[in-house]
């Protein structure tokens, strides 16, 4: 208990560290060289649950504020979707920003990333469940009904994309299951159509428990359970079996199978927030044992600053640069608030 009430408090200290003046949060140190310098769409929307569970309301407001602004930026290039499907990666919603000016980075990183669409969607819905509105006028609100005009428009449910960790494009369930789960949250804010949301369904249904054509297990899987919850229990056990007996490694999870990021002669590289996600899971499912066994293997990887490496090298004690990664302080906070 006082483990975990100590990295907590650090934790905070590290997480705010990371957040720009004008809201958004860095991926990782604001002088790293690997380009975690800047913003991703998704990696603020994880990096927020953060002050969710600080409720540090305040903070908060300013980084979703701060995303309203992206889009209303780019609401040009909303418009284009919406009017036509895009037939480039570059036609897309953006995933990446920076964080002073709000403008898109134009090389190419895999920036076709439906998810993040679908997850700031979920996550202003479930803000809105909680009494914390963070849409401040008609113009916010005007880019909450674009967007679901948007994953309409691109056919989300069968819409080849990047997914979470920007590979090659293809369909993916967690990508799927974003769009439906922000689809049914913001439902009671504007209009959603219901055939939308079971188009995604069906598709998601049909999918899983494979994450793509390529890969039958995939940590990004664990997203659909949570935050998002958009699978059965049947569907949540097999992901979790699957991602326990194939993926958990000494120091994380890996990704994928064969997953080159940071591979080395010993494998592939062992991320740490999958520990972490499957803590906050088990905690939801009120397994305290799993719980504990997950908590206490993050606190063998921490740092002895207390912060949280994106990942370690296969087989070694030694993290990579991205380090701390905000998306793993944030969700340290979730899982032992």
């Amino acid at each position: 208990m006082i483990k975990k009430f100590i990295f907590r408090q650090i934790s905070k200290k590290i997480l705010k560290n990371l957040q720009y003046k004008s809201g958004l949060f860095a991926a990782s140190k604001k002088n790293v060289k690997t380009g975690y310098d800047k913003a991703w769409l998704r990696d603020n929307i994880y990096e927020s649950l953060g002050l969710v569970a600080l409720k540090d309301k305040k903070s908060l407001l300013k980084t979703y504020h701060a995303l309203f602004d992206i889009f209303l930026k780019h609401e040009y290039k909303i418009d284009w979707a919406v009017k036509e499907k895009p037939d480039a990666g570059y036609k897309y919603i953006h995933a990446r920003y920076c964080p002073k000016t709000f403008n898109e980075f134009h090389e190419h990183w895999g920036n076709k990333q439906n998810d993040a669409v679908g997850s700031f969607l979920f996550s202003v819905g479930e803000l809105f469940k909680q009494n914390i509105i963070v849409f401040r006028d008609g113009n916010d609100l005007r880019i909450i009904e674009k967007l679901v005009k948007y994953l309409e428009s691109i056919e989300y449910w069968h819409d080849p994309d990047n997914g979470i960790w920007e590979n090659e494009e293809e369909i993916h369930a967690s990508s799927i299951g974003a769009c439906v789960a922000g689809l049914k949250s913001i439902k009671g804010i504007v209009k959603v159509p219901t055939w939308l949301i079971k188009k995604g369904k069906t598709a998601l249904n049909e999918l899983l428990p494979r994450e793509s054509k390529t890969k039958k297990v995939d940590l990004a899987l664990l997203s659909l359970i949570y935050p998002y919850n958009v699978v059965t229990v049947k569907q949540r056990i097999e992901i979790l079996k699957n991602v326990e007996e194939n993926l958990v490694r000494d120091k994380g999870v890996i990704r994928y199978f064969d997953d080159p990021y940071y591979r080395n002669e010993s494998g592939e590289a062992e991320w740490t927030f999958g520990f972490i996600w499957l803590a906050k899971i088990y905690k939801d499912l009120d397994n305290q044992e799993k719980f504990e066994h997950y908590i206490n293997k993050t606190h063998e990887i921490m740092t002895w600053k207390g912060e949280i490496p994106e990942l370690y090298y296969a087989g070694s004690g030694k993290p990579n640069e991205n380090t701390p990664l905000g998306w793993s302080q944030a969700l340290y906070l979730v899982a032992v608030s």
